[in-house]
Order: structure tokens, then sequence, then C-alpha cells
């Protein structure tokens, strides 16, 4: 009888974390909100990434990274609920318009996003631990590792 009451409840645990995170979830991502400040760049650099909540469907992120007071790149991010799911909205100088990531994973600390189509990254993860944050994004067997630390 114990066997069965925990494979139950292993069974509905299991099917509740691995369901797709739909727009009823956004509230989960309250922690990225804030300045982070880019702890892994190259020497004579700079990085950071902010984001704002700016409804309860949409929250708007930029990263830049500089060289001095010159500004190397900026990317112009949002997370944005449609359709009933979350999506990751990546737009970079480099693309002739927005790339839209899925949200696949999403807890409380962290979530991964994905675009099986986009050429790099096909996969976005971020996980909060602490103060810091790790992200993550990674396809075709190449991976880049972000590190921040909350300023803001």
């Amino acid at each position: 009888m114990k066997n069965l009451i925990f494979l139950t409840l292993l069974t509905f645990f299991s099917s509740h974390a691995l369901a797709q995170p739909s727009s009823n979830d956004f509230s989960r991502l309250n922690w990225l909100e804030g300045k982070w400040i880019r702890t892994n760049v190259k020497p004579g650099k700079s990085a950071s990434e902010m984001w704002k909540k700016i409804s309860a469907t949409e929250w708007k992120g930029k990263g830049v990274t500089l060289r001095g007071t010159d500004t190397l790149f900026v990317e112009k991010l949002k997370l944005i609920a449609k359709e009933g799911s979350i999506y990751y909205v990546a737009d970079v100088p480099e693309n002739k318009s927005e790339v839209l990531f899925k949200f696949t994973e999403l807890t409380d600390h962290s979530f991964v996003c994905e675009n099986a189509k986009h050429d790099f990254p096909k996969k976005i993860s971020y996980q909060l631990e602490g103060n810091k944050i790790k992200a993550l994004i990674s396809g075709d067997g190449k991976s880049m590792e972000f590190l921040f630390e909350r300023v803001e």
C-alpha cells in the first residue's frame, strides 16, 4: 500500500513538474527583475542585463556589452505570454526580425526555452543561484555560459 501511494504521488508531481509552462505561470519569473552585471566577461569589457516587469504578461529586458564607454553589442529582450505559452524574445542586430524561444521548463528559480529552427542558440536557460544567475545558450554542440550578479 505504501508503494502504491508513493508511486501515485511520484507520478502526480512528475507530470506536474514536466508540464509545459503556460501563461498562468508568468508570475514565477519575478526573481528575474532588476539589473544584473556579467561577471565572466573578457578583460577590458563590461556587460549587463536588465529586466523589468511591464505587465502581468510582459517583461522587457536589455543586454549591453561595452568596451570602456563604447557600446559593442545591444540585445533587446522580452518575455511574453502569448497563445497560452511563455516566450523569450530576442531582438539582435544580426537577425532580420525577433526570434522567439518557447518556454519548455519553468520553476520558481529557473527556466529553459527553445527554438529548434534557429541557427544559434537553439536553447536558452537561466538558473538563479542565490544572488546570481547562470545563463547558458547552446545548440549544435556549442554552448556559452553567462554569469551574472544582481546589483539592483
